[in-house]
């Protein structure tokens, strides 16, 4: 089984950029590991309808930074000895979350609704990956 991305076409994130981000967190906390084998450029260009070059520049980037290596018969796996090792999950999420507080500050937002609605989107998000999961054990 080869490991699923999702992306997002009509976000704001380059999909190239989903791509590698997606790579890093994922190994970073441990869900994907060393050797797990990463869709080929064709099958995931095709999956979500992206042109190949896109995947292809996210491989070959992640590839320069030691996440991926390219194995002979096999396409592109997780590195054995990933960059991600070194990498805090939380110097990852960072960004992103002060780019949350800084919009709901500007937009007028209670920081408690704000973390309600957080709150709502984290377990939304764990239910989907929960069931995402049952389903790839049941194939």
């Amino acid at each position: 089984m080869s490991l699923q991305f999702q992306i997002q076409p009509h976000d704001t994130t380059p999909i190239y950029r989903q791509i590698v981000d997606q790579v890093q967190r994922r190994v970073s906390s441990g869900q994907w590991r060393a050797g797990d084998e990463l869709p080929s450029v064709r099958a995931l260009a095709q999956l979500h309808t992206v042109n190949p070059m896109t995947i292809s520049k996210a491989y070959a980037l992640l590839e320069a930074q030691g996440w991926l290596e390219r194995r002979r018969g096999l396409g592109m796996v997780i590195a054995d000895r990933p960059a991600a090792v070194k990498i805090d999950r939380w110097d990852q999420l960072m960004p992103t979350l002060e780019a949350a507080a800084r919009q709901s500050t500007e937009l007028g937002l209670k920081p408690k609704e704000v973390l309600q609605r957080l709150g709502r989107l984290l377990d939304h998000e764990a239910h989907r990956n929960e069931n995402a999961n049952r389903g790839s054990l049941d194939e």
